[in-house]
């Protein structure tokens, strides 16, 4: 059975000059690879992995080229166009994804990327995109257990934080002063789960909080650095927390749990603006 806006495994039944057929089953019949993207050693028999969808003309066809996202994807697209049927989406195709008008947002314009849905409308069968993504996801609550690790997918901003995707089939929330590093509108990463709430909504953190593991980790890798750039780092207790998180990777409550370990066991001087290592 062809799945629309998937990569299916086709067997070649016929060579033409313009291309090879590929066959597509009972229903769809034969389907055309056009030579631009098919293999030149290809022959009857060859069974080749293929994208399936519908071209400008509305006919089923295939094609070689890996489009940015299949059906069941989240992805950041930019906008081609705006017309009065929708935003047409460039998603690394020739023919470009339609995201119809009742699935776009307010103000969407020309030469802006935005979060889409990729999915088949179960009413005209054909591929197209939703930026209310959102509304695709999984209602029933999750069962994910504190501190699991899952894959996340920056979502929209909020006052408090961020709206992720999880694993693809939840949304989540992480708030703003548990951020410590840039996010991106659809940047892909990897978080782990902080708590599921009573009404089933799920709060998220991107660092593993591995208690004192984690600090003793973090005060090893402090140690390392000062070792490497001399016995002296530029950062202090007032420092940015910005400016911690790119040396280390790490929040600036971590940062400074870690340092007061060191400090204790007098490995390191906290000085007025750098740290410096005990080489005593």
């Amino acid at each position: 059975m062809i799945k629309l806006g998937e990569y299916n495994k086709l067997r070649v039944v016929k060579l033409v000059d313009f291309g090879v057929y590929l066959d597509g089953g009972e229903y769809w019949g034969e389907i055309l690879l056009p030579r631009s993207t098919a293999p030149e050693d290809c022959k009857e028999g060859d069974e080749l992995e293929v994208f399936v969808y519908f071209d400008s003309e509305d006919r089923i066809i295939a094609t070689m080229t890996r489009p940015k996202a299949v059906v069941g994807d989240f992805k950041v697209m930019k906008v081609v166009s705006v017309s009065r049927v929708g935003a047409f989406m460039d998603w690394g195709l020739r023919k470009d994804l339609l995201v119809p008008f009742r699935e776009m947002r307010d103000g969407v314009k020309e030469g802006q990327e935005y979060l889409v849905y990729v999915y088949v409308d179960k009413t005209t069968d054909r591929i197209v995109g939703s930026m209310r993504w959102y509304k695709f996801l999984n209602k029933v609550p999750a069962e994910y257990e504190p501190g699991e690790e899952v894959s996340l997918i920056v979502g929209r901003r909020t006052d408090v934080g961020y709206m992720v995707v999880v694993n693809k089939t939840h949304e989540a929330m992480i708030y703003e002063n548990e951020i410590f590093q840039p996010l991106s509108i659809g940047q892909e990463l990897t978080g782990y789960v902080k708590q599921v709430r009573k009404d089933g909504k799920i709060d998220c953190i991107l660092q593993r909080n591995d208690g004192h593991r984690q600090i003793d980790s973090l005060a090893a890798r402090i140690l390392d650095m000062l070792r490497e750039n001399g016995g002296r780092l530029p950062v202090c207790d007032t420092s940015d927390p910005e400016l911690i998180y790119e040396l280390f990777g790490c929040s600036k409550k971590n940062y400074k749990k870690a340092v007061g370990a060191l400090f204790r066991q007098r490995k390191v001087y906290i000085g007025a603006k750098e740290l410096i290592l005990n080489e005593k």
